[in-house]
């Protein structure tokens, strides 16, 4: 066998290793991305129109979290949350409107002492997103609930949704769930 022979031979047989093997990343990469995102992945794929728009936007969630002071709280602060929601519940039965509006704040301040940034909604969604997205569906939902309620078109059972699906969001974010991955000491 010639050695331009051997050559090129070589030369196919590292393409293709080269191939397989960017193939072999991108596969373990949308895994990964899809089992931490879950519904979010497919909601940001249908968002941005393809898989790889949307996983280098949710790449870059990941990158942004990463420089996230994101902690968990102490025992005191967890329990006066605890308190803190009991109330707003209690609240429901006597003024649903405005217990739905005090569990949208609650959730905000809650989000903000972990170290959220709570500035923009939409951000607030993408943040999130990295350690619970489980949970995201239930926070748009109560969020645009609580916007019905606002202008005094939410019905008595959207509301009572509303409670639950900010509660979801709530118990996971007071539980720590999702745990900081970089808690700092």
């Amino acid at each position: 066998m010639s050695t331009g022979t051997l050559l090129a031979i070589i030369i196919a047989v590292a393409v293709v290793v080269a191939v397989v093997a960017f193939a072999v990343s991108l596969t373990r990469r949308r895994r990964r991305l899809h089992e931490r995102f879950g519904p979010e992945y497919e909601r940001t794929v249908e968002e941005r129109g393809s898989r790889r728009a949307a996983e280098r936007d949710l790449s870059a969630r990941e990158k942004r979290h990463d420089s996230l002071d994101i902690k968990p709280l102490e025992g005191g602060a967890r329990d006066r949350y605890a308190r803190n929601w009991s109330h707003v519940q209690g609240e429901f039965v006597d003024r649903p409107e405005d217990a739905v509006q005090d569990a949208d704040l609650l959730v905000t301040s809650l989000m903000r002492e972990r170290g959220y940034p709570t500035d923009d909604f939409e951000q607030r969604l993408k943040d999130l997103s990295v350690e619970h997205s489980r949970t995201l569906e239930h926070y748009r939902s109560a969020h645009e609930i609580n916007g019905l309620s606002m202008k005094h078109e939410a019905t008595t059972e959207q509301l009572r949704g509303a409670m639950v699906h900010y509660r979801a969001l709530f118990d996971e974010l007071l539980s720590n769930g999702g745990q900081a991955r970089h808690a700092r000491a």
